[in-house]
C-alpha cells in the first residue's frame, strides 16, 4: 500500500494541477491518536420551544440532510478505525444540535469543495466541513456559527527553512500544500502576487482534495509547506511524526453552511446558543481538544475577522 501511494501521489504532483483527488484507497489517512470516549451528547433532548423555529417541512419530515466533507484527520471531522464511522467535532455539534431541535441527521458524506454549490441546488439542507465564513462565501452561503478556527502552516519538524509565516512573503520560492475549494487554496491564489512585489520567486499552491496526500507529500518532500485549519494542524502535528506547528496566521469563524437566506437558520443558531449555555457546548469542545476555539454566542453570517 504505502509503495503504491508514493507512486500515486508522486505521478499526480508532477502533473502539477490544482483539485487534484486521489481514489479513496489510494492514501493511508495520517494517525488519529486516541480517539476520545467521552459521553457528551446522552442528556441533549429535545427543546419544544427551539424545535418550534424549524421550518414546518422540515419538522413533519423529522431529518435534516447534512452534506459533509470528511477530511481524514482530527479534530474537525474523520473516519473511525472501521472506514465508515464519522467522528469529530463536526459530528458532535451536527448531533447535539439536531437532538435539540428534535430531528435526526441524516448525513451524506461529500468532496468538500462540491458542498457549497449543491446547498444551492438544494442537495443539502446543511454543509459541514469547517467552512470558515468569509465575505466572498457570504454572496451565496449563509452560515449559523459554532466554532472559531482559522488558518496556520506547518512544516517537516527537521526543515528550518521557515521557522514562522507572519506573512505569505514567508513562502516565496517554496511548494505550498492545500485543500481544494478552500480558504487556504483561495488566500494563496490571491496574495501570490507578494513574492514578485517582494523581488522573490513565486510560491507553488499544490490542492488535494484527499487531506492525507497533503501530509504524505509533506513527509515525502514533494511538498514544503501544508496551510489547513488551526485544530487540525495542532492536532497533527501532537500525533504525527516529523511535524511542526508553525502557528496561527488568520482566525475564522466557523459554521453550518446553508443557502442563502434558509430558513433553518434560526433553528440552528438558537440550538447552537442553548448548547452554549447548558454546558453541553464547552464538553463536546474539551472533549476534542479545541476549548481555545470557543465563542460565546452563535450568529448567522457575522463579518469575516480582518
Amino acid at each position: 500500500m504505502r509503495a503504491r501511494c508514493l507512486l500515486l501521489l508522486t505521478a499526480v504532483l508532477a502533473l502539477v494541477v490544482s483539485g487534484c483527488a486521489l481514489p479513496a484507497d489510494a492514501v493511508d489517512p495520517p494517525p488519529s491518536g486516541v480517539e476520545p470516549t467521552e459521553d457528551v451528547l446522552s442528556g441533549v433532548v429535545e427543546d419544544e420551544a427551539i424545535a418550534s423555529l424549524l421550518p414546518p417541512a422540515v419538522r413533519d419530515a423529522g431529518v435534516v440532510r447534512f452534506g459533509s466533507s470528511v477530511g481524514g484527520q482530527p479534530p474537525s471531522s474523520y473516519y473511525a478505525e472501521d472506514n465508515k464511522t464519522v467522528l469529530g467535532l463536526d459530528a458532535d455539534m451536527s448531533e447535539a444540535v439536531a437532538r435539540t431541535l428534535g430531528v435526526r441527521v441524516e448525513r451524506e458524506v461529500a468532496s468538500f469543495e462540491t458542498i457549497l454549490p449543491s446547498l444551492a441546488g438544494g442537495k443539502y439542507d446543511v454543509g459541514t466541513g469547517n467552512f470558515g465564513v468569509t465575505e466572498a462565501r457570504k454572496k451565496t452561503i449563509d452560515f449559523v456559527t459554532y466554532v472559531n478556527d482559522g488558518q496556520g502552516f506547518a512544516v517537516r519538524a527537521d526543515d528550518d527553512r521557515v521557522t514562522r509565516v507572519d506573512g505569505l512573503v514567508s513562502l516565496c520560492g517554496l511548494r505550498v500544500g492545500t485543500g481544494a475549494g478552500t480558504t487556504f487554496e483561495a488566500t494563496l491564489e490571491r496574495e501570490k502576487h507578494v513574492c514578485g512585489a517582494a523581488g522573490k520567486p513565486d510560491y507553488e499552491v499544490l490542492s488535494f482534495s484527499e487531506n492525507a496526500a497533503v501530509f504524505l507529500g509533506l513527509q515525502q518532500r514533494h511538498i514544503d509547506v501544508v496551510m489547513s485549519t488551526i485544530n487540525g494542524l495542532r492536532h497533527a502535528a501532537a500525533n504525527q511524526p516529523n511535524l511542526r506547528f508553525l502557528g496561527e496566521f488568520k482566525r475564522l469563524d466557523v459554521g453550518f453552511a446553508l443557502p442563502k437566506g434558509s430558513p433553518l437558520a434560526p433553528a440552528l443558531q438558537a440550538a447552537v446558543n442553548e448548547l452554549i449555555q447548558d454546558g453541553v457546548y464547552p464538553r463536546i469542545l474539551d472533549k476534542w481538544g479545541t476549548k481555545d476555539s470557543a465563542i460565546p454566542e452563535s450568529l448567522i453570517s457575522p463579518p469575516e475577522h480582518g
